[in-house]
């Protein structure tokens, strides 16, 4: 009879990832215009930001871009006060993390909320796109959402 093995030790896995004709053109345009874009469904008109290829409402086809806010309203958020590794934990706790819905969709992008303290964090509150000076065809350019004045 096998007895299992267990071994602890961290464990780094390098991988790319491919994000696909509709990942690669978001990410193009968040890159090069600072332009955050949705697909809209021919169907029900329901506007996905991030884009999907299909319509997971009516399995219609996307294929009309268009380019919604770099404004939103916050829907929900988490404050993550703990680190649980220093190789995959993108920030120092605390920080924020919310789903905000931009003006012109209909769906929330998850993201890094910054420039307020944690606990004056709002559901309703209305957020702001910052993109990084310098931008590499990832969601990471934008850097994180700022609350609007």
């Amino acid at each position: 009879m096998l007895q299992p093995v267990v071994m602890k030790m961290p464990v780094r896995a390098p991988w790319s990832n491919f994000a696909g004709r509709v990942g690669s053109r978001f990410l193009i345009e968040l890159r090069d215009n600072q332009r955050i874009m949705g697909l809209r469904c021919p169907k029900c008109s329901t506007v996905y930001v991030p884009p999907k290829s299909v319509c997971p409402k009516c399995l219609g086809s996307l294929d009309e871009w268009v380019e919604v806010g770099n404004q939103g309203t916050l829907t929900t958020y988490t404050v993550v006060n703990y680190v649980y590794s220093d190789f995959y934990q993108p920030k120092n706790a605390p920080y924020a993390i919310g789903i905000i819905k931009l003006d012109g969709a209909d769906t929330g992008i998850c993201h890094f909320l910054d420039e307020v303290d944690p606990s004056r964090l709002k559901v309703g509150s209305r957020w702001q796109a910052v993109f990084k000076k310098q931008r590499k065809a990832s969601i990471l350019d934008i850097d994180y959402f700022k609350p609007t004045p």
